[in-house]
């Protein structure tokens, strides 16, 4: 298994340009929250619901992410513990607004899409998925490493 640093590094080898960089700062997160909320509008088991009404496919898919997270660096993994809070208030939010979250989620995903491959095409390189797709999950961790690296914590 990689170690984090190796992974963060290679994920960093094709996001190098400023505009690239910059569309990944806003894309990124977007991806994730708009992904947690479509599947957060699938419906569970009657069973999950009376556990909680939190406990569904997008939380199902966040908690792995964490365990992923917890598998390559403790210390990030904690960081991305926040970043789930984050995920989980901004999916509220979008509920309460005048259309479904699937659409809202749908459209989220597909511009931030978009986005990713305005960057990748300023980079002159293609996303790093299409090597590995635990690329995927790299992204936000690669982001959350710089605001580390800014206080000082390390990885």
């Amino acid at each position: 298994m990689r170690t984090v640093n190796q992974w963060l590094s290679e994920y960093g080898e094709s996001h190098r340009d400023p505009t690239n960089k910059w569309l990944h700062w806003i894309c990124v997160p977007v991806i994730v929250i708009s992904l947690v909320g479509l599947l957060w509008s699938v419906p569970v088991p009657a069973a999950f619901s009376d556990i909680s009404p939190l406990l569904n496919w997008g939380t199902i898919l966040l908690a792995a992410g964490v365990l992923y997270y917890f598998a390559i660096s403790w210390s990030l993994a904690l960081g991305m513990v926040l970043f789930v809070g984050v995920v989980v208030l901004a999916i509220l939010g979008l509920q309460e607004l005048p259309w479904s979250l699937r659409s809202v989620c749908l459209t989220l995903f597909v511009v931030a899409w978009i986005g990713q491959f305005i960057g990748h095409h300023y980079e002159g390189r293609r996303p790093s998925f299409f090597k590995d797709v635990q690329f995927l999950m790299i992204g936000p961790l690669w982001l959350l490493s710089f605001i580390y690296r800014q206080f000082g914590i390390r990885y």
